[in-house]
C-alpha cells in the first residue's frame, strides 16, 4: 500500500524533503485546478500553488488529520491566497484554446463537436466567473472538485447547512447566467475558461 497524504505531512513536519517533493507531485494538480477555477489566471494560479506549498513547509506541524484531509486543507490555504490575490489584481482573460501550461486541451475528430464543447466550456467558465466568490468557491469545491459537503464545510470554515444553501443559491445563479448566455448576454461576462 502506498504512503498516505497524512503520513507525508508528518514527514514534512519532521523536515523530510523527499516527502515534500512527493506531496507536491501528488497534490499540485488539485491545488492548481482549484486556484485556476477561483481566479481564472494561469499565472496567478501558479503563484497560489507556490504560496500554498510554502505554507505547507512552514505549517506542516499545524496540520490536524482529525479536522480534514490533506487536499481539503490545501484547498483552504489556496482559498485564503486567492482571496488575497483578489484584492491585488484583476482577472485576466485566457487564450481560447490552451491550458495554463501551453498545451492544447484536446484533439477532436469532429471540428463542429470541438467548437461546441469549447463554446460550452467557455460559457460555463464565464458564468462561473460572474458568480459572487462565495457561490463560486462552493460550486468549485462540491461540483468540480467533488468534495463532500462535510469536507467543503471544513475548507470554508462554515456549517454543512451553509454549504448546502450556498451551493443551491450558486447553482440557481449559475443556471440563470447560463440561460442569459444562451439569449446572447455574453458581452457582460468576464473572459475565462475552465480546465
Amino acid at each position: 500500500m502506498g504512503v498516505t497524504h497524512d503520513h507525508l505531512i508528518r514527514r514534512i513536519a519532521d523536515g523530510d524533503r523527499e516527502a515534500f517533493a512527493q506531496l507536491y507531485r501528488l497534490c499540485r494538480p488539485d491545488v492548481y485546478r482549484f486556484a485556476f477555477h477561483m481566479c481564472g489566471s494561469p499565472a496567478t494560479a501558479e503563484d497560489v500553488v507556490q504560496d500554498v506549498f510554502l505554507a505547507v513547509i512552514q505549517d506542516a506541524a499545524r496540520y490536524r488529520a482529525d479536522r480534514s484531509g490533506v487536499v481539503p486543507w490545501l484547498f483552504g490555504i489556496a482559498r485564503n491566497h486567492v482571496r488575497r490575490w483578489k484584492y491585488r489584481r484583476r482577472m485576466l482573460p485566457l487564450p481560447a484554446d490552451e491550458t495554463g501550461d501551453g498545451r492544447r486541451l484536446a484533439v477532436a475528430s469532429d471540428p463542429a463537436d470541438a467548437i461546441g464543447r469549447r463554446q460550452d466550456a467557455t460559457a460555463l467558465a464565464r458564468a462561473l466567473a460572474a458568480l459572487p466568490a462565495r457561490d463560486r468557491e462552493v460550486i468549485v469545491l462540491c461540483d468540480l472538485e467533488e468534495l463532500s459537503y462535510q469536507t467543503a464545510a471544513g475548507v470554508l470554515g462554515c456549517a454543512v447547512g451553509t454549504v448546502r444553501s450556498r451551493l443551491h443559491r450558486g447553482r440557481v445563479r449559475l443556471a440563470r447566467t447560463m440561460a442569459g448566455l444562451q439569449r446572447g448576454g455574453v458581452a457582460r461576462l468576464p473572459a475565462i475558461r475552465v480546465l
